[in-house]
């Protein structure tokens, strides 16, 4: 099967569906795990992004958390809400098609604290530094709920089964 055609055919007919052109194919073993285009103009949900929704489905069929075996297809370079979803699943492999320089002059997202050119710069900056406002509320309470965690877990920080280098 070709998924780079799959992933460019399920994104083609998202837009005729008055769909965003992106869309993702997840591929394990030669076959489609699971595939999605980017549902956000349909859905309202501004996290109904193509990995996101590809990924829910594969860890669902696959009955877990982690995609190791798989490849993942995607139509253009991640944003970073979809790119620390992919880290989370550990995928294989991620192949993806496009990058924003080239389709940027047909196709332009940005919001309200970014720009699609600035957003893996905003990111990297410290929090206190982001165009986002965010506020730290310290709380002893919010650290008990992960000292309860480790406790149900006989002492064990990591989570069980969770890929690692």
């Amino acid at each position: 099967m070709d998924f780079i055609q799959r992933t460019i055919d399920l994104a083609r007919r998202n837009v005729e569906e008055g769909g965003r052109p992106f869309a993702t194919v997840i591929a394990k073993d030669g076959e489609i795990v699971a595939e999605s285009p980017n549902k956000v103009a349909q859905t309202g949900d501004p996290t109904a992004h193509a990995e996101v929704l590809a990924i829910r489905e594969a860890c669902t069929k696959l009955g877990t958390e982690h995609l190791t075996g798989t490849t993942i297809y995607v139509l253009a370079h991640p944003c970073p809400m979809c790119l620390g979803s992919l880290y989370y699943c550990s995928p294989d492999e991620v192949v993806f098609l496009t990058t924003r320089e080239a389709y940027e002059p047909h196709y332009v997202d940005d919001r309200k604290y970014f720009e699609l050119d600035t957003f893996y710069s905003e990111f990297a900056k410290d929090w206190r530094e982001r165009r986002l406002p965010m506020r730290h509320e310290p709380s002893d309470a919010a650290v008990d709920v992960y000292k309860d965690w480790q406790e149900r877990n006989g002492g064990e920080r990591r989570v069980a089964g969770a890929p690692t280098a």
